[in-house]
């Protein structure tokens, strides 16, 4: 019994590292792109690239996208907070706003997660070092961005990139609620979220992204790994850990995202990395860490309090149509 629990949590810390790694790297990629892409052509290419990946892998894996009118609706208000709307804040923050910050910035995901949690009764269970833990995320956050040492402009992209955080969690809470855990695999569940972003960014290209676009090499490699690896693969790795370990568990990875935005910022971009970064580093890793190991009994309340009761099946299946086991659609 050990032995399993053990190797559960070594494969749960194991995604968490790889989804921080490949999410806290989108921020340097998107940089990257802008150099040759408006905000909604990034968010436009990174939606239809992502759903393509995830389409491909949908079918390849035997599932199939799901039907039903009622499962749609709750897909496209996921994709608008988690996909859509995101996206192209953080394309429209980057403009002013390096890259390193925007991770930190962003960082700020759990607590709006926790605020969420606290309002809709979903974290009752949360246990007083688990959120000495997110109050030690957070602090260790202030300490990177070090906004008395602030001079000057991030202003309104700054404010578009801490709305994008918002949206994350909302969209975190809302697919931990009408999403998963309902016999649909979470590979179906992805692409079609990434096909409904699509479509809404499609909507609002008209309005902002039409300029003529300049891909040079490094623009095109950069929005090809921004939509592969840092929008296909993150959003289902994300996916699956709000279906194994509730909402707020996902939105912690947030706190890790400084960590890598400012290490590849320093390494790539050549900015600062100073004896206080890394020293607010490491508090952001402590406080990750007190989350994760005092985690359990919270995360059990969440998946309770967002397991919804049986239903009706969806619209356009059959009322006896088999329902999977999620344990064989992963």
């Amino acid at each position: 019994m050990s032995d399993s629990r053990g190797r559960r949590s070594l494969w749960s810390g194991l995604r968490v590292a790889v989804l921080a790694l490949l999410w806290g790297s989108t921020f340097l990629w998107t940089e990257l792109a802008l150099r040759g892409l408006s905000p909604l052509q990034v968010t436009f290419t990174r939606c239809v690239l992502g759903a393509l990946v995830l389409v491909v892998a949908c079918y390849a894996t035997g599932h199939r996208i799901p039907k039903g009118v009622a499962l749609w609706r709750h897909i496209v208000v996921a994709a608008l907070f988690c996909n859509a709307l995101p996206f192209a804040l953080f394309s429209l923050g980057q403009q002013s706003v390096d890259s390193g910050l925007a991770g930190v910035l962003n960082a700020t995901t759990p607590l709006w997660s926790i605020a969420l949690g606290l309002a809709l009764g979903s974290e009752r269970g949360l246990r007083p070092v688990r959120l000495a833990g997110l109050l030690l995320g957070f602090t260790g956050t202030i300490v990177i961005f070090a906004p008395w040492q602030a001079t000057g402009a991030g202003g309104w992209g700054a404010l578009a990139i801490l709305g994008a955080a918002a949206s994350y969690a909302v969209a975190f809470t809302y697919m931990g609620r009408t999403l998963v855990r309902r016999g649909t695999a979470t590979i179906s569940l992805s692409a079609a979220q990434l096909l409904a972003a699509s479509g809404l960014t499609a909507l609002a290209v008209p309005m902002g992204g039409l300029e003529t676009i300049n891909p040079g090499p490094t623009v095109l490699v950069a929005a090809v790994v921004l939509s592969v690896l840092c929008t296909a693969v993150t959003f289902h790795l994300t996916y699956r850990i709000i279906n194994d370990e509730g909402a707020t568990n996902a939105a912690v990875v947030g706190y890790l995202l400084p960590v890598v935005s400012v290490l590849l910022g320093a390494v790539v971009l050549g900015e600062d990395l100073s004896v206080r970064v890394v020293l607010g580093m490491a508090v952001v890793l402590a406080g990750v860490g007190m989350t994760r190991r005092h985690g359990a009994a919270a995360t059990a309340t969440v998946k309770e309090a967002t397991t919804p009761t049986p239903g009706p099946a969806p619209e356009d299946e059959p009322a006896d149509a088999p329902r999977p086991l999620l344990e064989n659609t992963r």
